[in-house]
């Protein structure tokens, strides 16, 4: 018996409107590493489902940095606090050291491998110059009068670094240790938000708010040049040079990413994302990387939707567009077809997942505002319903991936959506405080009163009965239909704390209750009376949040907020599989694709697929 990790379908980087979004791509332009939430993800960039999370920051992420080598990863994070640990496994940390008494901004690597200069927004001091592997100070980072945005070091000897701030200088320092030696000032008259030296160590450039890019002399810190002056219509928030030290890409505000010559001073190509004439905020460029090590000219780019942009050279349309959530994944589990799955998150947006490839489409039409709280399934329409704490019921076209228009406002805030069939016609039943509303065709066709608020609701696959958990412990089961009230079937009265999730197996025999305290209940149907089958599948420590069944109906799979997800069996139930620490700060839904296959979603949000062996 064994649960393993076959994937993870990582989150998109956390994206700040009006600051720089780091990106760091290794030596040998295989992988991409970026801050997502509370977590650090190391991305393929050919491959991107494949994926490593590193989960040991307590903090929300800000940085995440590849050595020179390859080999390592330095990441900081909003308390200060920079870790160092190996890129290959994302679980060994090398060292935690605390820099400053604020967020961490940006990191740099030197040339070796061996030191690492954090900068950001500190107390006492802005940054800090320190050995990777223990921690010791190799100089200081001094003449800023303000917080740092960015940080580069020469990867040649004699060993310089740069840093810009938002006091609009630019200061250099020689090393090592890492002393002050210039400020250069009246450069840029605003923030500075990108710096960094080219790969032969002869130029450093740097970028900002005022949308100018300056260029220096690599050794002595002078300034040689600016060019693209009026070019970029915004903040220039991100810059990265070409692997030949020749060209450099930047990427701004005004939704463009831009490739320089250095030595004309002129933009060779440019790249505008959006519809064409309209002003997009979700659209604006945030954070670029020219992956060195590679020939075949790949920018990558991300906007304030967190989406990375692949652009290459030469090309003028995206090569392609990985998608993925940024806040918690709230709702999922639903499949049509049994190749799609779709999931909602806290900030309103729905991704529809290919489940043989990994890849996210974006949901487009009007979504929810904001906190997503139930999706369910309706195969006989083609359609998916969401509920969402704008209090209102929404429709997903599953062929389109698109909401439909119909928006139907609720009695109250929804805390959950089934579909069930009534007379041959499927009804969409949302749950709120106030009871159950059941909804035909985009309206209100009848309602069912609680004698208690509802917690959570199931429905039969294929069937008019419906499940309902209750605040005062209980589950009551009705037939639904059109007419009002419900037809009422029987009262489970065993739960000792309010059920959160309900789940049929799919030929209706058994409904599995899973309650606040983490415990699970399972009953059965025989001949239409319901009775307990075990109550022992009890491992969980925190409220239970999705419960998923296996199509042969012998096996579920359960997600809580104790940041695991179990599999459990009727065949043995004394017997389970742990996932453990599966979400970072909990799980939000589970479903179960294939005969041997579960995926997973949670508050980190990411999208996990598990590979279930050996359960009878």
């Amino acid at each position: 018996m064994s649960i393993t990790a076959e994937a993870i379908w990582a989150a998109s980087p956390t994206t700040t409107r009006g600051s720089p979004t780091p990106l760091s791509s290794d030596s040998k332009g295989q992988r991409i590493a970026y801050a997502s939430n509370k977590s650090i993800f190391v991305r393929s960039i050919d491959n991107p489902a494949e994926c490593k999370q590193y989960t040991q920051h307590t903090a929300q992420t800000t940085v995440a940095r590849f050595s020179p080598s390859g080999y390592y990863v330095a990441s900081g994070d909003v308390t200060g606090s920079v870790r160092i640990w190996d890129a290959d496994g994302a679980e060994n940390t090398k060292g935690e050291y605390h820099i400053i008494a604020g967020r961490i901004n940006d990191i740099a690597w030197d040339g070796d491998s061996q030191r690492i200069i954090a900068v950001g927004d500190g107390k006492e001091r802005f940054g800090h110059c320190i050995t990777a592997d223990s921690g010791n100070s190799v100089g200081e980072i001094s003449g800023h009068s303000s917080r740092i945005n960015c940080v580069s070091v020469r990867q040649q000897r004699p060993l310089r670094a740069a840093t810009g701030s938002d006091d609009t200088s630019l200061c250099f320092f020689h090393g090592v240790p890492f002393k002050f030696n210039t400020s250069v000032r009246g450069k840029h008259d605003k923030f500075i938000y990108g710096t960094q030296f080219n790969p032969d160590g002869s130029l450093l450039v740097s970028v900002g708010s005022d949308r100018r890019i300056w260029l220096y002399d690599g050794k002595t810190g002078e300034a040689t040049k600016q060019i693209g002056e009026g070019e970029h219509k915004g903040s220039i928030f991100g810059v990265s040079w070409s692997p030949d030290s020749k060209k450099l890409v930047t990427c701004s505000g005004d939704q463009t990413v831009k490739i320089w010559d250095v030595e004309t001073g002129k933009c060779t190509q440019s790249w505008r994302m959006g519809k064409e004439g309209g002003v997009s905020i979700a659209d604006q460029q945030v954070g670029v990387t020219w992956p060195a090590g590679r020939s075949d000219g790949l920018i990558i780019s991300v906007d304030l939707e967190g989406n990375l942009n692949y652009l290459r050279e030469g090309k003028e349309k995206l090569v392609r567009v990985v998608r993925g959530h940024q806040k918690a994944v709230t709702a999922a589990g639903v499949l049509v077809d049994s190749k799609t799955l779709f999931t909602g998150s806290s900030d309103g947006r729905a991704r529809a997942w290919d489940l043989t490839s990994g890849a996210a489409e974006f949901s487009d039409g009007e979504m929810h505002s904001n906190y997503v709280s139930g999706l369910a399934a309706s195969p006989s329409e083609g359609r998916i319903y969401s509920v969402g704490w704008d209090d209102t019921l929404r429709t997903i076209d599953a062929s389109q991936r698109s909401f439909t228009g119909t928006t139907v406002k609720t009695s109250g805030q929804p805390l959950s959506v089934v579909v069930a069939t009534a007379g041959g016609k499927p009804l969409a039943l949302v749950a709120t405080a106030q009871g159950i509303t059941a909804f035909a065709d985009g309206s209100e066709v009848s309602t069912q009163s609680l004698p208690s608020p509802a917690t959570c609701m199931a429905a039969l696959p294929s069937s008019d009965i419906v499940a309902v958990g209750s605040e005062d412990k209980r589950v009551r089961l009705f037939k639904a239909g059109s007419s009002t009230p419900f037809q009422a079937i029987t009262e489970l009265t065993d739960p000792t704390y309010p059920p959160s999730a309900l789940g049929f197996s799919p030929d209706g025999s058994h409904l599995a209750v899973g309650l606040t305290n983490g415990k699970i209940f399972v009953y059965t149907n025989t001949s239409g009376s319901w009775a307990l089958e075990t109550n022992r599948w009890s491992a969980h420590t925190a409220r239970v949040t999705s419960i998923a069944w296996s199509p042969d109906g012998r096996k579920a799979v359960s997600g809580a907020l104790d940041t695991n997800v179990f599999v459990w069996s009727l065949g043995d139930p004394g017997k389970r599989v742990k996932a453990p620490n599966a979400h970072k700060e909990g799980v939000g839904g589970v479903a179960w694709v294939a005969e041997r296959r579960v995926v997973s979603a949670g508050a980190d949000a990411a999208v996990k697929v598990w590979r279930v062996e050996g359960v009878p």
